[in-house]
């Protein structure tokens, strides 16, 4: 192959993925706007300030005081406008003894967590339907893939925190045990998908807050 159509080639691919990059420094959430698959429209520079870029809410453990005894403290673009189109966000976990972040999955993001205090047993479940599990221990890091579900629970006899990253502004959020028992799906096709016992079914509606 000639060496000047090698070269037109690395060109033509060199300019057209740059032509998506961004050209602007940053795009902070005018959370006045709507939210879109490309998140919220810009704010104009004019009326950027540092507080955009800042974020104060994660120094405090959240209430833990519920029915999961845990508490999750987002910095998700709608709290924290400045990662908006950034591709990242936070989040501040606090787990009470006993505590525990049901099944759930983020459909818009990898997440990596990181231990502060006390131990954590955290895992996954691949589309293969595999486990991996582990208890953490302070420092210890441990990734969740897109999409998947994963849980964690306090390990620990004390209060359990930790902080997790996402690869999104807005990584998503449904958690199974609400999505199954928190709403008015029929009682018997929970138990035809599911092969729950009904009074089963029917107690966690009651607990979880759900009809049907």
């Amino acid at each position: 192959m000639p060496q000047y159509y090698i070269l037109f080639l690395f060109f033509l691919i060199f300019f057209s993925s740059s032509s998506h990059a961004s050209v602007q420094d940053f795009c902070v959430a005018d959370l006045k706007g709507p939210d879109g698959p490309a998140g919220y429209p810009c704010k104009s520079p004019a009326n950027v300030t540092v507080s955009d870029f800042v974020f104060s809410g994660l120094a405090k453990g959240g209430n833990t005081t519920n029915i999961i005894q845990a508490a999750v403290t987002p910095a998700f673009v709608a709290q924290f406008p400045g990662v908006n189109g950034l591709g990242l966000s936070m989040a501040r976990l606090d787990l009470a003894p006993g505590g525990v972040i049901p099944f759930h999955t983020h459909p818009g993001a990898s997440e990596i967590l990181v231990v502060t205090r006390g131990h954590i047993t955290a895992g996954f479940v691949s589309s293969a339907s595999t486990v991996y599990l582990e208890t953490l221990k302070k420092g210890d890091v441990m990734v969740f893939p897109q999409g998947l579900l994963h849980f964690q629970v306090n390990a620990a006899k004390i209060h359990s925190s930790a902080f997790v990253s996402f690869s999104s502004a807005s990584p998503g959020l449904q958690i199974l045990d609400f999505a199954l028992f928190a709403n008015n799906l029929p009682s018997a096709l929970v138990g035809q998908t599911t092969f729950l016992d009904l009074a089963q079914i029917k107690k966690l509606k009651g607990v979880l807050g759900g009809t049907g």
